[in-house]
């Protein structure tokens, strides 16, 4: 996160609203069509956190944004998972159809500290993100009961980058496959290590690897029933040529796919 932000010339500990792209999602161009298509995934606070107390000032600003583009998919993942409950609109109930609440893990503690928390909050669509996974974690037990519908895993990028071991990525394939649940390994991170070897490998290409190591599940299917989709018909939330992670957005800050550009994560 924050050598993101370095790379901005921002500094990661400054916590402050932005003016020109807080209200993104309902900008619409000379024709009256949103910039932000139907069908879209717009990943939200990715180098910060939705639930930081800081932002409880304006956080309402953002749940009535959401609300008004329920034909939008919203990604939020967090640390904070402990807030989230406080920090729901009051017509939240069950959760809402657009929104995928993730959890960060790191390490086995984090994963005993925040999946539970997870598990215990009420939402749609559930998620967890295993990036920069820094150690060997076991989630089995956390899959058992049908809530988690996404496994994302990662390793670490930038300076001082510490390793990620083939092996801890392979066991939580398997544990998802297991389960029946998706399971994504977007990336190798800078310092990846298999069957003994060490590879640094530069950001544009940890991708690849991933892909290559061919440790991508897809299980049960997942529906989001979107306000744009048609009446009686959902969309599909996990499909196999669509990806969490393209090398258009994340390192060009510019889409190469032009009018597939609404296939990110909801390929429709």
């Amino acid at each position: 996160m924050y050598a993101l932000d370095a790379q901005r010339d921002k500094k990661g500990s400054d916590i402050y609203q932005v003016k020109q792209m807080f209200d993104w999602p309902l900008k619409k161009d000379r024709s009256g069509q949103y910039l932000v298509p139907s069908g879209s995934t717009i990943r939200v606070c990715m180098t910060s956190d939705f639930f930081l107390e800081e932002a409880d000032c304006w956080r309402d600003e953002v749940w009535d944004i959401i609300r008004k583009r329920s034909d939008v998919f919203f990604f939020i993942l967090t640390k904070r998972i402990h807030r989230a409950k406080a920090c729901f609109p009051k017509d939240w109930g069950a959760g809402w159809e657009n929104v995928w609440l993730n959890v960060s893990v790191e390490n086995q503690r984090t994963a005993e500290q925040r999946i539970p928390l997870l598990l215990a909050t009420p939402a749609k669509h559930k998620g967890i993100m295993l990036a920069p996974l820094l150690e060997a974690v076991t989630i089995n037990e956390y899959l058992e009961n049908g809530q988690i519908a996404h496994v994302i895993v990662g390793g670490e990028n930038y300076h001082g980058a510490r390793p990620l071991h083939y092996e801890w990525v392979e066991a939580l394939y398997l544990s998802c496959a297991n389960q029946n649940v998706n399971f994504e390994f977007i990336e190798t991170g800078n310092h990846f290590i298999k069957a003994g070897k060490d590879y640094h490998l530069p950001k544009w290409l940890q991708a690849e690897q991933a892909k290559k190591s061919g440790l991508e599940y897809r299980g049960r299917k997942v529906e989001v029933a979107l306000t744009a989709a048609p009446l009686n018909e959902s969309l599909p939330l996990f499909e196999m040529k669509a990806k969490s992670l393209c090398d258009s957005c994340t390192y060009k800050n510019k889409c190469s796919t032009v009018e597939k550009s609404k296939g990110c994560q909801l390929k429709i």
